[in-house]
C-alpha cells in the first residue's frame, strides 16, 4: 500500500475528493498518511481529522525563511515514508532543492487548461476571471508534476469544461471544481500508483 501525503491551504475540497476515492476504492493501492497545512485555520485539517489522518501545520509565520520550512516538511515526509505528495489547493511553492531532496513525485491540481492561465498570480477566482475576460469558450482543470516552477511541470491529465455565456467567475469556479478537479485528481493518483506497481517503485 503506497503512502500519500497532501499539502493544503484552505477548504480542502480537492483533499476530500482524494479521501473519498481512497475510501470507495477508486484509489485501491494507496492511503492518505499525512496532511500538511500552510494555514492553521484551514478547514482541510478538519476533513483530514474526520478521516483519522495525521495532520501537521507548517505556516509561513512559523519560520524566518522558506528553507527552514522546507526542511521540516522534508523531515516529516521522509519519516513517514511518503511515496507521493499531492498539492490540494496549496499556496506553497517548492524550491528545486526540496524537490530533488524529496526524490519522489509531487503533483498539483490547477483550475485551467495549462499552459493557459497558469503561473504567478493565477490562483483561485483570478484564474476564472481571466478565462472570462479572454472570451474563452472552453476551460478546464490540469493535474501536473511539480518541477520547481509555478504550474510549469509535465502534464499528467486534463479535463475540458465548457464556459457558459452567463457564467460568473464564481459559477465557473464551482463547475471546474465539481466536473474537473474533483474527478481528475483522484484519477491521476490512481494512474500513478498503478505505474508504481508496474515498474516496481
Amino acid at each position: 500500500m503506497y503512502r500519500l501525503g497532501a499539502v493544503v491551504s484552505g477548504g480542502g475540497t480537492n483533499l476530500q475528493a482524494v479521501l473519498d476515492a481512497v475510501e470507495d476504492g477508486r484509489i485501491s493501492n494507496g492511503r492518505m498518511e499525512l496532511v500538511i497545512s500552510t494555514n492553521s485555520h484551514a478547514y482541510a485539517l478538519e476533513r483530514a481529522r474526520a478521516h483519522k489522518v495525521e495532520t501537521l501545520v507548517l505556516s509561513k509565520t512559523m519560520y524566518r525563511d522558506n528553507s527552514d520550512r522546507e526542511r521540516d516538511l522534508l523531515d516529516a515526509l521522509k519519516t513517514r515514508e511518503i511515496d507521493l505528495l499531492v498539492l490540494c489547493g496549496s499556496f506553497m511553492v517548492f524550491s528545486a532543492d526540496f524537490i530533488e531532496s524529496f526524490g519522489k513525485p509531487i503533483i498539483n491540481i490547477h483550475p485551467s487548461l495549462l499552459p493557459d492561465f497558469g503561473g504567478k498570480g493565477f490562483y483561485g477566482l483570478a484564474v476564472h476571471e481571466a478565462v472570462l475576460e479572454a472570451g474563452r469558450e472552453v476551460t478546464g482543470a490540469t493535474v501536473h508534476y511539480v518541477d520547481g516552477g509555478i504550474d510549469t511541470g509535465e502534464i499528467i491529465l486534463q479535463k475540458e469544461i465548457a464556459v457558459h455565456k452567463d457564467d460568473t467567475p464564481e459559477t465557473l469556479q464551482t463547475r471546474v471544481m465539481e466536473e474537473g478537479e474533483w474527478k481528475i485528481l483522484p484519477e491521476a493518483i490512481a494512474i500513478l500508483l498503478k505505474d508504481f506497481e508496474r515498474f516496481g517503485r
